[in-house]
This record gives structure tokens, C-alpha cells and sequence, in this order.
């Protein structure tokens, strides 16, 4: 049942990211030239909701644990960069990029 809470709070979230980034924040971000930093962190958001979601439902396994915590660092932190973030966030991106890595691995 977590599991599947977890999914969809996190695609429900992914999607309102991407609607508030494609509407209220369309101008700030142009003029910021972060667009492509905020869609790669909404994609991947919404691919690594998708993934959760096709974890069995059989308690916290560890795919789903590494890609929730992945779309914390790596999404929160190219969201806090397009939204103007110290430039010191980004070193927390690959931490993230390293749990998504790890929960696909985990698969294997």
C-alpha cells in the first residue's frame, strides 16, 4: 500500500511541476535560461514515479526506496537550481542519479 501512495503522490507531483513550470514559471525560467534544468527534472520525476509503481506492493523493497530518494536529490535539486538555488545544490544532482542507478541495478 505504501508503495503505491508513494507512486502517486510522487506522479500527481511530477505532473503539477510540470504544468507550474510550463505556465506560472514559463517567463522567469526563459530569462533564466534553466527550461531544459526544469523539464529533465520533471521527466525524470515522472519516469521514476512510473517506476515506483510497477514495484510489487510487498513492503518497502529496494527499487522503490532508491528511486524516491533519488527523485528527492536529483529532481528537488534541479528544481532548486531552475528556481534559484545556490549553484552548490548541483553537487547533490549525482548523489541522486546514483540511488536511480542503484534501484535499476536493484532489479537485476
Amino acid at each position: 500500500m505504501l508503495v503505491n501512495q508513494a507512486a502517486a503522490l510522487m506522479g500527481a507531483s511530477a505532473v503539477g511541476m510540470g504544468a507550474f513550470g510550463a505556465h506560472a514559471l514559463k517567463e522567469s525560467l526563459n530569462a533564466s535560461g534553466m527550461t531544459a534544468t526544469y523539464q529533465t527534472a520533471v521527466l525524470y520525476h515522472l519516469v521514476h514515479s512510473c517506476a515506483v509503481l510497477s514495484v510489487r506492493d510487498d513492503g518497502w523493497r529496494l527499487p522503490a526506496k532508491a528511486w524516491v530518494v533519488g527523485t528527492i536529490l536529483f529532481s528537488g535539486s534541479l528544481y532548486g537550481l531552475a528556481l534559484g538555488a545556490p549553484r552548490w545544490t548541483g553537487a547533490i544532482t549525482p548523489v541522486g542519479g546514483f540511488c536511480f542507478i542503484l534501484g535499476w541495478l536493484a532489479n537485476y
